[in-house]
Formats: C-alpha cells, structure tokens, sequence
C-alpha cells in the first residue's frame, strides 16, 4: 500500500472527479487523423462508479481542516446511486483527528460505505474502534453521523478499558467514543465489594467514569 498522502476535500471530490473524466474525454476526443472506435452505451449508469482508486492513503479535509486519514486496498465512489456514497468493500482503515490534529479515534472495518449526501458511516464486520484514552469497541455493525456528531449501534458491542469490560446493545456514543451508553446493558465491571457491584453495575455500564 502507497505511503504517500492525497489531500482532499470531502465537500468537492465527486466535482473534481466527474471534471477529471470530462477532461480526459476531450483529449481522447480531440486525437485527429485515427480511427475511432465507440464503446457500446453504458446502460446501467447509475449502478457504476464515478471514481476507482487502489492502494489508497489519503487525508481528507472538511471547511479547510483536515479531519480523517483514510488507508484502504480499494475505493469506489457511485455518484448515481440512491443514495450516492463511497465504499470501501476490502475493508477500511481511519484515523480522525481533532483540531490539534491529535488522534481521537482509530477505526476499522471489513466493510464501509459513507453515503456522503448524508454525511454518514456505516462500518460492518469486524469493526473495532480505539479512542484517545485507550479504550476497546467491538461490534459487527455501528453508524457514525457527521450531522449529529452521534455514533451508534442497533446491535451488541463489547468495550474492553483499563478497568472495566462492558457488553450490551444500543449502544450510542460520541464522536470521540469518551461518553457513551448502552440501553441495553449486560456484563462485568470489576469491583471490590460484590453487593456494591450488584447494585451499581447498571449505573457503571450506562456512562463511563
């Protein structure tokens, strides 16, 4: 996989890729004196992608600040679907950074697509997450809202931290993964006293300390 960085803005990339395939179109066109041949009409536009890359590691940049490191083997954008995303079938790698450009949150994934309209993730398969302060997320399926700033999962997720390890589902959190809850919480959160542990367990798995 390449080492070095492309830099673009996630408000502008399917515009300079659909200006980039225009430009190639006319200096293939504009070759004189050959003869041409005509593919055959696509006829199924809106199920092929705007954009293929390969190898990718790329910073991606929102309002002028750089924001995500994205590191992937393949990445094609559909801009014709309903909804028009990006995605990333062998899996994803990404780094998000705050306005210090300091790690928040390091993220993977078999399988992601980011329906860009939308502006939300949707990370499936093996998906782990570590944030700033060293905590573990482990889940199959989890949906990241840039709207809301909200992350969230319909189904179970396992958190493993320096001093406690947590499970449940429904689960929904930050975008730094710092503050989070389960609505539907079952596991173990160490504690000296056992009674104390029975009667607060709940309290402890609903937010962290």
């Amino acid at each position: 996989m390449t080492s070095s960085y492309r830099y673009l803005n996630i408000n502008h990339i399917s515009i300079t890729a659909a200006i980039t395939a225009v430009v190639m179109l006319l200096s293939f066109s504009g070759c004189s004196g050959e003869k041409k041949h005509m593919a055959p009409a696509v006829s199924n536009r809106d199920q092929l992608p705007i954009l293929k890359s390969k190898g990718v590691s790329t910073l991606i940049s929102d309002s002028g600040v750089i924001r995500y490191k994205i590191v992937a083997e393949e990445w094609y954008i559909y801009d014709k679907t309903d909804p028009s995303k990006w995605s990333f079938e062998k899996g994803l790698y990404l780094q998000k950074f705050d306005q210090k450009f300091h790690v928040d949150a390091s993220i993977q994934a078999d399988t992601a697509y980011f329906y860009d309209q939308k502006k939300l993730w949707e990370l499936k398969g093996n998906v782990f997450i570590r944030n700033q302060r060293g905590d573990r997320f482990y889940t199959e399926l989890l949906y990241w809202d840039q709207i809301t700033h909200k992350i969230y999962s319909p189904i179970h997720v396992k958190i493993e931290g320096i001093d406690r390890r947590l499970e449940g589902a429904d689960f929904t959190a930050n975008e730094e993964m710092t503050d989070y809850m389960f609505h539907k919480a079952s596991g173990a959160l160490p504690m000296e006293d056992k009674q104390a542990n029975n009667d607060s367990i709940k309290r402890a798995m609903v937010r962290p300390s």
